[in-house]
């Protein structure tokens, strides 16, 4: 009989301990934030959406290095030397242009390693947390401002400036080919030497010899 109203004892009190938190609520005025058009605020400097100001870009790809997920896709091409791209906001002259810059947010692990290597600044974390979509590719960014007849543009002419040097090059090797070596002197054609004609007498040396008187020795018989 004691264990009977033991256990009862013991299940109310178990029940009075979980519900603790429930009755420390139920006297204190509730508070409901109207989600969407309220939200909390968020730390200062949380790591949500990736933003990116083209204008500062100097397509360095510094923050494709840095990214350890490979969530980023950036092509740039070689401007001409008649071409303006004009100046970042830090003073720094743009010489590339960059015709595809991509960021594929599903693949993005918010670590701001990205951020931190670009020499302008140009890439951030925003506070941007509420971006899902019903499709993947949808997460995939394009930040490039170029349309596509400006790409196909730059890249045409980019590819005229690389084949006129490409023909200098073979040139000036080919020159650089036919020169002869530094510090060796091109051989001259020695001068022709005259062939005497039958018309003309030739003189031989005669050698004449002294013919040395050998004293001649008498016998005398006795």
């Amino acid at each position: 009989m004691q264990q009977y109203f033991r256990d009862i004892f013991v299940s109310v009190w178990t029940i009075l301990i979980g519900m603790k938190i429930t009755f420390m609520h139920m006297f204190k005025p509730t508070v409901t934030i109207q989600y969407p058009d309220v939200r909390r605020p968020i730390p200062e400097r949380s790591r949500n959406r990736l933003y990116v100001n083209m204008d500062d870009c100097i397509g360095c790809l510094q923050c494709d290095l840095a990214c350890p997920v490979n969530c980023f896709d950036i092509e740039t091409v070689k401007s001409l030397p008649t071409d303006d791209l004009g100046m970042t906001s830090t003073g720094q002259k743009k010489k590339l242009w960059v015709t595809k810059f991509t960021i594929d947010i599903g693949k993005c692990c918010y670590c701001g390693l990205c951020t931190y290597p670009c020499p302008t600044e140009c890439i951030k974390m925003t506070d941007v947390y509420e971006f899902s979509e019903y499709k993947r590719h949808d997460l995939i960014y394009n930040y490039v401002t170029l349309t596509q007849g400006e790409i196909t543009d730059v890249k045409a002419k980019a590819a005229e400036m690389e084949k006129e040097a490409a023909a200098k090059k073979a040139a000036a090797a080919a020159a650089a080919k036919a020169a002869p070596p530094a510090g060796v002197t091109p051989a001259t054609a020695k001068p022709a030497t005259p062939v005497a004609t039958a018309t003309t007498p030739v003189s031989t040396p005669v050698e004449v010899k002294a013919e040395a008187s050998t004293p001649q020795s008498t016998e005398t018989k006795a």
